[in-house]
């Protein structure tokens, strides 16, 4: 049996395993990434767009980190909203269309020249751990450690570290109506062992499910039905280093689900797999389907639908809203019955898929299981939905991979720092029982958390872990300094008695003659980003303040440790269900483990005296 050795092993070429690959590599890690097919890394399964709600913030920052997905969003989008215009500055979210075979493509050509990497074409069938304790000063004693996967060709590969970012794919099966056929996406097969050998090393696996709508042929749809959604004037890139984009964007359209489409939904639920039974897995709750949505909103008349454009020569259209895993002769009625696509041509069928999950309170903040050291997860095996959620944990799982190979302490971005914190904080101290995405809802620092100030948070992170290029820091440190002498300006130069800084906090001041009174600010006024962050920070310097006081507050008991030998049945006074969900979670510090489900204020209190209790004694015997 032929033996190849490498740092860290890749599994799945997705949009976790991509950015994880990346970043190990990168980092200097001798990296390998294994997918069934190396034409299919970063294929789009779903919609063609990267970003939205929550979701284009975190792009911002695995760009402002040095990952991949930003720029090649740029790269190959043909089509750019910014998201909650009309709302506050912290919702403001960037969105694009991507062009579904280019985005894989420039994809695989930057992942091609990534150094330290080699892309291997194979299936897993298990991963290989010994019985021996780790010697890495940060495992626990008790934990196996990873030393390589076996090939489903009988091949065996050594490594240190693995990262398992399977997707979809993990013991998948797709549903449509009444058939069912194994794979995680259309002509693509199934990991099935991988499963076993997960379960083998000690991991509990759960089943969630997804799903997706059917495509139509653009020759046949009337759009003369439809209301346009172009993109905007003036774009915004993901990247801060795409200067802009000079592109020409194509149409998105809308159209509405009516009441007839629901009747026929609701006359067929009993042929739907969530409905029949078929089904018995976790659907995502803020992306149903469309027999969901009839169900659960039985009350509305309509749903709307939005027609998005595969490619920009693509003749497929991706019906957006209309995610189904009903029959095919329901789907085409269903088709057939809605506004501009009475005539049109299915190119493919709506499907759903169950696939296997790893609950994520089984691992820590770096992403590494408890119970095997050196062996990581990201993405949808973890429990969430999306390309960008799993792009964000991919990033940071390929980091702490290529830590741990080195003997590093793990690297963890707090929920003060990033959306990409945020979640991941939410899966290891929550869990999930339905597919995780990503909102501005879910952080509680947002305000901090903008998409304008992505890079001025997390770019110098990025360069002392090693991500950060010599011209990335160039730009980011071109752009601080822009930042830095527009905000000085601003607040120094006085008109009609105020400074600008004081004028801009008007209601009705926009800046605009600002350039004309003060002339200097012309480069940093007329970058939008720059202006965008520098006024942000002026018109709510009350609130930022607040959430700042509120940060520290966080911070303090995020530095408050959680001894790893701690039993927390000897806290007194602590309720059975504090103990139970503490004890499954093992939080590492306390401002986790008051985010712990299930735990109240006075369990927080009780654990903070035991603590303070425990630093006294242990004072007390140093002394002596």
């Amino acid at each position: 049996m032929s033996r190849d050795a490498y740092d860290v092993l890749v599994i799945g070429g997705g949009h976790a395993g991509a950015e994880a690959a990346w970043a190990a590599g990168r980092l200097g890690a001798r990296t390998a990434l294994i997918t069934f097919d190396r034409a299919a890394i970063g294929r789009m399964s779903c919609n063609p767009a990267i970003g939205g709600i929550g979701k284009g913030q975190m792009v911002r920052e695995i760009d402002a980190l040095g990952g991949l997905m930003g720029l090649v969003a740029d790269e190959t989008g043909i089509q750019f909203r910014m998201l909650n215009r009309r709302k506050g500055p912290a919702l403001w979210a960037p969105r694009c269309q991507s062009d579904s075979a280019e985005y894989p493509r420039a994809l695989q050509r930057r992942l091609t020249a990534c150094p330290n990497l080699t892309i291997i074409e194979a299936g897993v069938d298990a991963i290989l751990a010994d019985d021996a304790p780790s010697s890495a000063a940060t495992d626990s004693p008790a934990r196996r450690r990873v030393t390589g996967v076996l090939l489903s060709d009988g091949h065996e590969l050594r490594c240190a570290a693995v990262i398992v970012t399977s997707g979809t794919f993990l013991g998948a099966l797709m549903h449509t109506g009444e058939r069912k056929t194994p794979g995680g996406r259309v002509g693509e097969a199934a990991a099935t062992a991988l499963s076993d050998s997960l379960r083998a090393l000690g991991l509990r696996l759960g089943r969630l499910k997804t799903g997706t709508p059917p495509r139509v042929a653009r020759e046949t749809v009337d759009f003369s039905r439809l209301d346009e959604q172009p993109g905007d004037d003036d774009p915004a890139p993901f990247s801060h280093l795409t200067d802009r984009l000079d592109i020409e964007q194509v149409v998105c359209w809308i159209s509405f689900t009516n009441p007839d489409v629901h009747e026929l939904i609701r006359a067929n639920l009993h042929r739907a797999p969530m409905y029949s039974g078929q089904i018995q897995a976790g659907g995502p709750r803020y992306c149903p389907s469309i027999e969901d949505k009839v169900v659960r909103f039985a009350d509305k008349q309509r749903h709307q639908l939005f027609l998005e454009p595969e490619g920009r020569d693509s003749e497929r259209i991706y019906v957006n809203g209309i995610s189904t895993s009903l029959p095919i002769d329901v789907q085409q009625r269903i088709v057939a019955q809605i506004d501009g696509l009475r005539n049109a041509r299915v190119l493919q069928w709506g499907y759903a898929v169950e696939y296997d999950f790893v609950p994520p309170e089984q691992i820590d903040a770096s992403l590494m299981t408890k119970t095997v050291a050196g062996l990581f997860l990201a993405g949808q095996i973890n429990g969430t939905s999306g390309y960008e959620e799993a792009a964000g944990q991919g990033l940071v799982a390929g980091v702490n991979a290529a830590r741990y190979v080195a003997g590093r302490s793990p690297w963890i971005l707090g929920r003060d720092q990033a959306y990409i914190g945020v979640m991941i904080d939410d899966l290891v101290t929550r869990g999930v029982v339905e597919p995780y995405r990503m909102f501005t809802s879910r952080a509680e620092h947002r305000l901090h958390l903008r998409y304008d100030n992505a890079d001025l948070r997390l770019t110098p992170i990025g360069r002392e872990l090693g991500l950060v290029d010599d011209l990335r820091w160039r730009r980011y440190e071109q752009r601080k300094a822009l930042v830095e002498a527009l905000r000085q300006t601003l607040h120094t130069t006085r008109w009609n008695g105020k400074t600008l800084a004081e004028k801009l906090r008007e209601p009705t001041e926009d800046g605009g003659r600002f350039v004309e009174i003060a002339p200097g600010i012309a480069p940093a006024w007329s970058d939008r980003t720059v202006r965008a962050t520098v006024v942000n920070e002026i018109r709510y310097a009350g609130y930022l303040e607040r959430q700042s006081r509120a940060i520290e507050e966080f911070r303090s008991l995020e530095d408050r440790e959680i001894p790893d030998n701690l039993r927390f049945e000897d806290v007194r006074h602590l309720r059975r269900e504090a103990i139970e969900r503490w004890s499954a979670i093992r939080p590492k510090n306390v401002g986790q483990a008051s985010r712990v489900s299930g735990v109240r204020p006075t369990d927080v209190q009780l654990l903070l005296l035991h603590l303070s209790r425990a630093d006294k004694l242990n004072k007390i015997r140093i002394e002596r």
